[in-house]
């Protein structure tokens, strides 16, 4: 079975007016967009009723893509600092002035905490369930999973909110464990549309639910610090599997997202 994931570049700040990020409300309402998240899921579900959405499919892939090094086989801790020195060189400062002499130690020690994911492993934060719910089959979704991550392309940040979201197949896992699978995800380098697959990918792996959803809104630095400046898009991806993929479903799922912003 072919996946299938939506990628729509939401550019306000492109519509004539350059103070919607001080301005938000009166933009919005002069321009009929009082809720551009909700506008935003709505061209997604205007798929299901043969809207214009882009739409890429890939094939099923494994649940973790990204291999993770071994500790032999990565460089010290003193090469990585003097790699530091090198960039700071190389951007025209002098490493050995008093501002910048601990900054390669300080960078190296912040790269421990920017790429934790890579230590992690999602299938064993899932690996415990509990299957004493009553009989609960029902929508389980966790909203507003805050996030900090780095794209692959520029390392520069990208920062947003996950919703997600599954169908109990007679076991449930811990709502904290949800976030951190997210997290898990985010700290490491990656594609939005990468990290979206793969945090579906990691509980319908684990948990076997009848569906998964998964929604990520995230603004990019690499569009708003650099290249086109666009300081105020923002970046939406989803991923709906087994029963989420019909329509009532996959609207149900966008609609509590809507309904309880």
């Amino acid at each position: 079975m072919m996946k299938t994931h939506y990628t729509i570049d939401i550019d306000q700040s492109a519509l004539n007016n350059t103070t919607l990020c001080e301005q938000p409300a009166r933009f919005m309402a002069h321009h009929g967009l009082a809720n551009p998240i909700g506008n935003s899921m709505d061209a997604i579900v205007n798929k299901t009723n043969g809207g214009d959405v882009n739409e890429t499919s890939e094939a099923p892939s494994p649940i973790d893509q990204q291999s993770v090094a071994n500790d032999d086989m990565r460089p010290s801790r003193e090469e990585a600092e003097a790699a530091v020195r090198t960039l700071i060189e190389w951007a025209g400062d002098d490493p050995a002035r008093e501002g910048l002499v601990d900054t390669p130690m300080r960078v190296v020690k912040s790269f421990e905490e920017f790429f934790a994911g890579y230590k992690q492993d999602p299938v064993e934060i899932l690996s415990r369930t509990f299957e004493e719910v009553e009989g609960y089959d029902d929508l389980v979704l966790v909203r507003n999973i805050e996030f900090e991550s780095h794209c692959e392309h520029h390392m520069v940040p990208v920062i947003g909110k996950a919703h997600v979201a599954y169908l109990p197949n007679g076991k449930v896992v811990g709502l904290s464990k949800l976030a951190r699978v997210v997290d898990v995800y985010a700290k490491r380098l990656s594609t939005q549309e990468t990290m979206t697959a793969q945090v579906a990918n990691a509980i319908e792996a684990a948990l076997n639910p009848r569906g998964v959803a998964v929604l990520i809104d995230a603004d990019h630095q690499c569009m708003s610090t650099r290249g086109v400046y666009k300081k105020c898009s923002s970046t939406i991806t989803t991923q709906f599997r087994g029963d989420f993929k019909t329509p009532e479903m996959e609207r149900r799922f966008l609609d509590m997202l809507r309904g309880y912003q």
